[in-house]
């Protein structure tokens, strides 16, 4: 791995990326407004419950993206996990999210051939559906992450917009996220550490409350 591959890597999990990931709060508006999340303590375990639906659910999709990351599997993932996701509000957060991503990826990281390919290939169709998890593993495969990173890292960008979302609700003060943070580290490495590894056919929603709550978003 050379020095420019390390630039990319910490590049791909900056903030200043314009993904929109910090647009997506989990649910946390509707735990809030049931009365489900009233206060720091349990916001904590709702950022710890999230990570367990993400490791379980998503996680898959993601080192199953960035083992091999070629069009054939990245299109077979992103409709397996269109299919896999009955919550229509999460679902279209996934597509947004990944869309943007590969968008941004396409433009910043030019000298990765593959992702203009994709772009100007599947953008405008209805092949795929840009689905977040597939399209994080695939790009953190392409830019020189190892598998085990790169779950890692998506555990990481799901703990930070939570968090953020937390923030924006007045939920939670800006130097108190950041203790909570780095208090909820330590769970998400233990969610890594029981999750990884584990091919699509292992996916599995671990959260129903969770779900619930997100698909009640619009209302």
């Amino acid at each position: 791995m050379n020095q420019h591959s390390l630039w990319s890597q910490w590049q791909l999990l900056d903030s200043i990326l314009p993904t929109g990931g910090f647009a997506h709060s989990y649910g946390l508006e509707s735990a809030m407004q049931s009365r489900m999340v009233n206060n720091p303590e349990e916001l904590r375990s709702f950022v710890v419950q999230v990570l367990e639906n993400t490791g379980s659910l998503l996680l898959p999709f993601v080192f199953c993206a960035s083992r091999s990351p070629d069009a054939a599997t990245w299109v077979k993932l992103d409709q397996l996990l269109e299919a896999m996701l009955t919550n229509e509000v999460s679902r279209k957060a996934s597509m947004s999210q990944g869309s943007a991503l590969l968008r941004v990826a396409a433009s910043v990281f030019t000298e990765i051939q593959l992702l203009q390919d994709l772009r100007q290939t599947f953008f405008g169709s209805k092949t795929v559906s840009f689905h977040h998890a597939p399209i994080f593993g695939l790009i953190c495969g392409l830019v020189g992450f190892d598998s085990e990173t790169t779950q890692r890292a998506y555990m990481f960008v799901t703990m930070r917009d939570v968090i953020s979302a937390a923030t924006r609700l007045n939920l939670i003060g800006p130097l108190a996220a950041s203790v909570l943070q780095h208090q909820v580290s330590v769970d998400a490495e233990r969610m890594v550490q029981k999750w990884k590894d584990r091919g699509v056919e292992a996916a599995t929603q671990t959260a129903p409350l969770l779900d619930a709550l997100q698909g009640c978003h619009a209302y």
